[in-house]
């Protein structure tokens, strides 16, 4: 069985990522998300095992001694990863694995596994992006600012991601990561093992890079 793709969506706060991947997992039956671990309380209405796996910080200390975790950070005070053993064993079953994170995270996946596919998710403008924080009607003007701020800084990071995806529509965004999803299965060095069982005169076909 073929090893599932690790994607990574990541984009400013207000671009949709969580909207897009939702969608995305429920279109394309072979994709699934991981669930992080974060040593935070739980909201209201968020259960342990679905929107987050809640432990203590003793505990999450832990996993990052242990280096279990694929990648983690420390926001306003709580910390937030992603368990290797869990994307690792969905992806060994054959399912392509898609997480929703920071640039800092994707920096760190991209350290850990090079085979990572990293995606830039962006509102068509900058001002589009200021009117959906604004839309949301549930910050102050000061936390809204700062978010616009901290999305505008995250720009200068899109350099180091594979891919860029516009979302002016859903719908369009999900069926552009489903092209780019397709389009890495295709790739030659995914597909070594079966183009090496191909005859060719005088042997099989040598995929070696001597």
């Amino acid at each position: 069985m073929d090893k599932g793709l690790l994607l990574v969506l990541s984009g400013p706060s207000g671009t949709g990522k969580g909207t897009v991947c939702e969608k995305l997992c429920r279109q394309h039956l072979n994709l699934c998300s991981s669930i992080s671990v974060t040593s935070r309380s739980p909201r209201q209405g968020e259960k342990d095992g679905v929107h987050y796996y809640f432990l203590p910080e003793a505990q999450f200390k832990k996993l990052i001694e242990e280096d279990s975790l694929l990648e983690w950070a420390r926001v306003y005070g709580n910390y937030y990863g992603t368990p290797l053993r869990q994307v690792e064993e969905k992806r060994s079953q054959g399912l392509d694995v898609i997480l929703e994170i920071d640039t800092q995270g994707a920096k760190q996946i991209r350290e850990h596994m090079k085979e990572a596919i990293l995606i830039f998710l962006l509102p068509p403008s900058l001002e589009e992006l200021w009117n959906r924080i604004k839309g949301r009607g549930t910050e102050e003007p000061e936390v809204m600012k700062e978010r616009f701020s901290a999305a505008y800084g995250e720009l200068k990071e899109i350099w180091y991601y594979d891919y860029v995806v516009f979302n002016n529509n859903v719908d369009d965004a999900v069926e552009k990561i489903r092209a780019i999803i397709s389009a890495e299965k295709c790739r030659v060095e995914r597909n070594k093992e079966l183009l090496e069982s191909y005859p060719r005169k005088g042997g099989k076909l040598d995929l070696s890079l001597d």
